[in-house]
Order: C-alpha cells, then structure tokens, then sequence
C-alpha cells in the first residue's frame, strides 16, 4: 500500500472516522481506523461495536494519488495526531514488510507497527431497499431539540434514546426521561413504505450531527431490525438500536389548557436564569411562577442564601391565574431548543405538565412537569 495525500483531505476524513473509536475497547484491533486502498479511492473505517463510521476520499491527480493497493489497521489516535501536527501540505504513506507503516512528508518521519486487516470484525454497511430522505439542516434540528430530554439513567436503557415513529411521510421524533418531554415532527418529502417505530441512542446522535455537511445535503436512512445506518455524500454512519418498547409519550400531552401565556423567549429565559441563581439545590434548582393579571412574577428562596423576586409584564388568553414551580434547568433547557422571538406557555393546572410551543414554528413541543413545593 503506497499513496500521497493533503494533508488537509486526510485530516479531515480521520477526524471523522476517529469519532467511533473507543480507548475502553476489549478488542485492541477496534482502536484502530481501517485503511483500504482501491484503485481509486481509499475507504476509511472505526468501529466500537456501538456506532460504525466510514469515509471515502476518491483520487484524483492532484491532491491524492495512490501508488499501490492495500489494507492495513492503524492506531488511530497516533495516525491522527501525526497527520494533525505534520506541518507539511502534502503526506506520504507506505506499509513495507506487511505490518510497517512509514508516515513521512519532505523532513519527518513516522515508523508505526499496523495490525492486520485479517483481524477487523467484518464490517458489511449494507443499505436497505426503503431508504428515507432527510435534509442535513433537518436531522440536526431533530437532534438538537430533543436530544438533551433523554435520561441519563442506564436503568432505563430505552429512555437513553431518542424516539423516531415514521409513520407514511411524517416522522415524530420524542425524547423524554420521565420528567420532561421533546418533541418534534417534520413532514417528509416522500412517504415511507413501511412504517416504523424505533429507538436510537441519544448520544449516538449527537455524535452523527457533529460531522454532518451543510443544512442542504440529503441524508438516507436505511432501517434494520437492530441497527440503522445513515448516508451523506461519501460518508456512512451505523449506530446500534436500543431494543424495547418507548413509551407512548401522546398521553402526556393535555389537549386542553387552562390558561396561555405569551410572552417573549429571551426575556423569559434571562428572568429564570437570574431567579435562579439563588437556588441551592442545582439539580432541582426550584422557581415559582405566578401570574397576576397581565404581571407574571418568577420567585426562588433558599434558606441559607436568600430570596429573589422578578416580575415581567406578559399577555394572556384568558383572565385565569396561575401558581405553579418547576426546575428552572429543565425550563431553560425547553427553551432554548426554539429558535423563535415569541414562546406560549400553556398551562393546566398547578400539578399538570407545562406545554411550551410557539405559534412560529408548531413542529416542535416541550413539556416540563411542575415539582411540589409543599
């Protein structure tokens, strides 16, 4: 195996691919990223059994230009901090005697020992019949507006995910960790053929929409019973599927409310990250709401610090009052997930879950559950 590459080409491929590799790994070989030189291109792979990443550079005569086919396993944390830190434009590598592999460019140097592509799990990244289309700028809105609802808690593995429940051309995606709720619904170009309701992990996810291209680029997603892959452009991510049944998040949703609040989104986030500055407990980190006429005031207290007041002038649908508390880090965390001027807050009673929409953009809800004070 012989090729040269830019440098750049080939940095940004490994800072990619290097995404799946897991240092706590029990099999050694998966520290490795796997290198496949083919005629024309080379095809990069890491895996750590939970998410599967691969890129492919195509050659060209210019900037990449292969020598010699081959395969070969290399460190990937070595491969990558080599190629990050070699001040030169262009790289050469070369494997000899098998497992040898030179790094070098015009005045360094790098002999690293590789492992044999024999010992790589086989890795198939198949692709399925029923592909679904997604937008780049869409998956990661989904992602970002849902995916810090999930649980932490291992307990309950299926709630460490994010919910997708395609059903024809709309998918709805939920998240929840039983205190609180995301959701969001888009409306697909093209309607599925088989519907499906599936959990991916949160975490996973998030890793995905960090190497996603533009908001513009299409994004296939092929489904199977246990994995589920996504393909952009040249790039091909796998992510296991947490087995179980989500539950049915609908029933949480009230269908009427009782009183509408509407107020501005970022006067109302800066008013509770003020108010809650005084709160001990920053897990639970309570604040009380209370409107009074057209004046909604947001209170904390805490014994051994002290107590905050702050009142906002607010508009309502109705002449109805309410006095409800809540974790001001779940709030905070709802809100900031929109991306809009104005939030409705709509309220059923002082036990019942708040629902935050916004009248500018209705694919996407957040419930917050209230928390007893007394």
């Amino acid at each position: 195996m012989k090729f040269v590459i830019k440098k750049e080409l080939l940095l940004e491929a490994l800072s990619k691919v290097s995404k799946a590799i897991s240092t706590k790994n029990l099999i050694p070989v998966l520290a490795g990223i796997k290198f496949e030189l083919k005629k024309k291109k080379l095809v990069l792979t890491a895996s750590d059994n939970d998410i599967t990443i691969q890129t492919t550079i195509e050659a060209d005569d210019e900037d990449f230009k292969i020598e010699n086919e081959g395969s070969i396993i290399i460190q990937g944390k070595y491969i990558l901090d080599i190629v990050r830190k070699l001040p030169d434009e262009y790289i050469s590598i070369e494997v000899i005697d098998d497992l040898k592999i030179l790094v070098y460019t015009e005045n360094s140097e790098f002999n690293l020992n590789g492992i044999s592509e024999s010992e790589y799990p086989n890795i198939g990244l198949e692709e399925s019949k029923k592909k679904i289309e997604v937008t780049s700028g869409n998956l990661r809105n989904i992602v970002y507006q849902t995916a810090f609802a999930s649980s932490n808690e291992e307990t309950k593995p299926v709630l460490t995910g994010i919910n997708f429940n395609i059903v024809g051309d709309i998918l709805e995606c939920n998240s929840t960790d039983s205190y609180r709720l995301a959701r969001k619904v888009i409306k697909l170009d093209k309607e599925s053929e088989e519907n499906y309701n599936i959990v991916i992990p949160s975490h996973n996810l998030v890793e995905f929409t960090k190497i996603l291209g533009d908001d513009s680029q299409l994004v296939e997603i092929h489904i199977f019973n246990n994995k589920i892959l996504f393909k952009t452009g040249n790039l091909k991510f796998e992510s296991r599927l947490i087995n179980g049944t989500y539950p049915n998040t609908s029933n949480l949703l009230p269908d009427d409310s009782l009183l509408v609040v509407h107020t501005n989104l970022n006067n109302f986030y800066d008013v509770i990250d003020r108010v809650s500055i005084l709160t001990s407990d920053k897990e639970k980190n309570i604040v009380t709401l209370e409107t009074n006429g057209n004046v909604m005031t947001l209170k904390s207290s805490s014994v051994e610090i002290g107590r905050v007041e702050e009142k906002m002038n607010i508009t309502k649908n109705n002449d109805e009052n309410i006095k409800i508390s809540f974790s001001a880090k779940y709030m905070m965390e709802a809100l900031k997930s929109f991306s809009t001027e104005m939030v409705d807050l709509h309220f059923v009673g002082e036990i019942k879950p708040i629902l935050i929409k916004s009248e500018e953009d209705n694919s996407l809800t957040q419930l917050v559950l209230p928390i007893r004070t007394y």
